[in-house]
């Protein structure tokens, strides 16, 4: 299975504790295709339609429902996890995740 940076897919993430996103959610991949192709772990921001607005947080639209990247739920998880791609995020939306990114862990 390929898995490509900024690409969007359905991913498995239970078993989780505390307040980490749980579910079998949407989610997008933001770790590098260097990373993506060779090992098997990737790294994901999960997705969600139930969110306040926090600067960590874009808003998007998958699948004609509107919801959120949610950037400080940042985490790596296997290949295992992913059950299908649902797209791919446009460019715009890039710009503002690496911007974003960059603010919470460069800056």
């Amino acid at each position: 299975m390929v898995i490509l940076q900024y690409e969007i897919w359905m991913v498995r993430l239970d078993p989780t504790l505390g307040h980490e996103i749980k579910k079998t959610r949407p989610a997008l991949v933001i770790s590098p295709d260097e990373i993506n192709l060779t090992i098997n772990t990737i790294m994901i921001a999960p997705m969600t339609t139930k969110s306040k607005i926090y600067p960590t947080r874009i808003a998007c639209k998958l699948l004609n429902k509107k919801g959120y990247i949610v950037l400080d739920q940042i985490r790596t998880i296997d290949k295992v996890r992913f059950i299908k791609k649902l797209g791919r995020l446009d460019f715009g939306k890039i710009k503002l995740v690496k911007q974003i990114i960059k603010e919470m862990l460069v800056d």
